[in-house]
């Protein structure tokens, strides 16, 4: 299945249905009078945040949602049937907002939340309601009320505890890879994500929703690389896990450039507590691990953990910072949930 967080629909609600001419007609009954019946009213667009979707890929495909128009009223005063309502299914963490993309329209945040976007149209009036003391025979109805229209665009936030970023190749891929079921891709290049992945960790009898999003470079936010698009799905995010290679780039300038656009995107990234990590460190020796982590702690990070994503070394002690952050409404309690190969990993970590 393709990923796709944006998309642009056209929705339209129903109109409603016209009203009824109609006069009774019956034996032994001598000027009946009006019976006309009120028209139906049309029906509603209505967003439904469902469990079990992580895309928008749907609506690639289909892009113009239309609801039923109301039925029109008949005689002996009976009002037309309202048209159907339509629910158009988005996964959860989806926000509506209109052609300009810059107000948002809904947000759905859980399963099960529905938003009422555009009201279908009442229905016209019959004859019957136009019945006064001088007119007794009134040959007029409404048309019924036009549905409304209008362009929107979906925008998926995927909704998780915590969010995995860093510059490409840091190891991001294999670490989701090492603590979840996820089978993220992963290559001795750069970019080797290019879509955002989820995966559900389970440690200490809880578990909590990580997310991982392609790598950012310097420049991100002016759309150098895949740009900060998917920045959009650590926004929800309770921790950041900073991920950096400690046998790359220099991490102290490493922790720089992506702090320098996780500022620059906004949203309130900048503000999020992060967990600096370095990563790799069955390629390097303990020396230089503690000599580049207590560089990162002189540079700003709040601490420091050290790991290998290759071997799940120090995996513990992160995953047990990362519970700190979560309160437990957050997490569900496992009778035996552990994090995978548990048994193999010892918490280490050089300071």
């Amino acid at each position: 299945m393709h990923f796709l967080d944006q998309a642009k629909i056209f929705i339209r609600s129903g109109a409603g249905g016209p009203g009824a001419v109609a006069f009774r007609r019956e034996m032994y009954v001598e000027y009946g009078g009006p019976d006309g019946g009120n028209g139906g009213k049309g029906g509603d667009i209505i967003f439904e945040a469902i469990a079990g979707l992580n895309t928008l890929i749907d609506f690639r495909y289909t892009q113009h949602f239309k609801a039923q128009r109301g039925h029109g009223g008949a005689g002996q005063n009976r009002t037309g049937g309202g048209g159907d309502d339509l629910v158009i299914k988005v996964p959860v963490g989806t926000q509506v907002l209109d052609d300009d993309r810059e107000t948002v329209l809904a947000d759905l945040v859980s399963a099960g939340q529905r938003v009422v976007l555009l009201r279908g149209g009442d229905g016209g009036r019959g004859n019957t309601s136009y019945k006064t003391s001088t007119n007794r025979a009134p040959r007029q109805s409404g048309p019924g009320w036009p549905g409304a229209e209008m362009y929107v665009w979906l925008r998926l936030k995927l909704l998780a505890d915590a969010g995995l970023v860093g510059l490409p190749n840091a190891g991001k891929s294999t670490f989701i890879n090492q603590i979840t079921n996820t089978k993220a891709k992963v290559g001795d290049y750069a970019f080797t994500t290019l879509r955002p992945q989820l995966g559900v960790v389970r440690h200490r009898n809880r578990e909590f929703v990580l997310a991982d999003i392609p790598g950012l470079i310097e420049g991100a936010a002016e759309g150098a690389g895949v740009g900060d698009r998917f920045l959009g799905h650590i926004e929800r995010c309770r921790v950041l896990i900073h991920l950096i290679d400690i046998h790359g780039t220099d991490p102290a300038e490493a922790m720089a450039i992506v702090e320098d656009e996780l500022t620059a995107y906004g949203a309130g990234l900048d503000e999020k507590p992060r967990l600096v990590v370095l990563n790799k460190i069955d390629l390097v020796d303990k020396e230089l691990v503690r000599a580049f982590s207590d560089e990162l702690l002189e540079a700003g990070a709040d601490r420091v953990f050290a790991i290998s994503g290759a071997t799940g070394k120090g995996m513990d002690a992160l995953m047990d910072a990362v519970l700190d952050y979560l309160p437990s409404a957050t997490v569900t309690e496992r009778p035996s949930g552990q994090v995978e190969n548990a048994e193999d990993q010892k918490p280490w970590s050089p300071i």
